[in-house]
């Protein structure tokens, strides 16, 4: 009789979840057994590295277990990715991550061994605005003005240099768009990390670059070592009161972009497992005092969703930067 219930329960799983999940739900009354090992995509000195320090203190403390965090670098994210993916479908190891390397890098990028669908979403983080920020020698001081400056000076053949954290990442992409809807030839000059991008502003190398709005940006903004020019948003940011949004001029007016950040583990992570996970996930960043860390962080968090929820919301953004992506003219491998 055991054994029978257990091949009914291992069938109704596969109906249910496409893919064979742990059997034993005391799977559930002993993880974490150890160490979680949090996985973020880039080096520190990101707003993905600064989010995932305070939601990993929070997780530990929910879990009553240690959270390691771990910040990489390399292929624009898709070395993150591929770590998560090669280590044991266990749950002790959680990847903290962005469109920009789940789907746009294995869209894009004929090196990248894994599919969006590789893994699966566990609970949603939050919304970060990206903004513009220039070199403080630019002549531009806005987005109208930024387009401007870039026509004239491609046409005197010193055509802008914009930045991002690899090619085909999300900055990427955006510099590449903004370069072709104006018609306006541009330089992509691609950095393996967040902290070259800034050296390279502020030994002005580079004339720009497009990304997630940091809080470590203000103090350069405001003593003048870099400037945030344009928020891509229809209105201004709160946390950043005196930048123009691209709806305040005409160039770039409903040019409006974010990222978001989200949890994920491999796909084949026993449903027990990523439940527990789900259930602590949802329980940090519904906490008030997370809550108000990200929202200083200009993010914007929305109520946890639910497992049901977190699967609909991923495959609608793979289905929307997918189609993005095309739109903007990355070819698939």
């Amino acid at each position: 009789m055991k054994l029978r219930y257990l091949l009914a329960l291992a069938l109704n799983a596969i109906l249910v979840y496409g893919c064979p999940v742990a059997l034993d739900s005391s799977q559930a009354q002993t993880f974490p057994s150890k160490p979680i090992v949090l996985i973020g995509p880039y080096p520190e000195g990101g707003v993905s590295a600064s989010i995932a320090k305070h939601v990993g203190a929070s997780l530990s403390s929910t879990l009553q277990q240690a959270v390691l965090v771990e910040n990489l670098g390399g292929e624009s994210g898709a070395t993150a990715v591929q770590k998560v993916l090669n280590a044991p479908s266990d749950g002790h190891t959680l990847l903290q991550a962005s469109p920009s390397e789940l789907v746009l890098v294995p869209f894009a990028n004929k090196n990248a061994k894994f599919k969006s669908e590789d893994l699966r979403m566990v609970q949603f983080v939050a919304n970060t605005p990206l903004v513009i920020v220039a070199r403080k020698g630019l002549e531009a001081n806005n987005a109208d003005e930024l387009v401007v400056l870039a026509r004239r000076s491609a046409a005197l053949g010193r055509p802008l240099v914009y930045a991002s954290s690899g090619v085909n990442s999300y900055g990427h992409m955006l510099g590449s768009h903004i370069s072709k809807e104006t018609n306006t030839p541009m330089l992509h000059a691609p950095y393996p990390n967040t902290a070259q991008v800034v050296k390279g502003l502020l030994d002005e190398q580079i004339d720009f670059v497009i990304t997630a709005y940091n809080e470590s940006q203000i103090p350069l903004h405001t003593s003048g070592k870099v400037k945030i020019i344009a928020a891509l948003s229809a209105q201004r940011q709160p946390a950043l009161p005196d930048v123009p949004a691209v709806d305040e001029g005409v160039m770039l007016k409903g040019y409006h972009h974010s990222t978001w950040f989200a949890y994920f583990v491999k796909k084949d992570t026993p449903e027990p497992i990523v439940q527990v996970l789900h259930k602590a996930l949802s329980q940090t960043l519904g906490n008030a005092r997370m809550s108000t860390t990200l929202v200083s962080k200009s993010s914007i968090v929305p109520p946890p969703l639910s497992l049901a929820e977190a699967s609909k919301k991923y495959t609608a953004e793979i289905v929307k930067f997918r189609a993005m992506a095309k739109s903007m003219r990355l070819d698939p491998p």
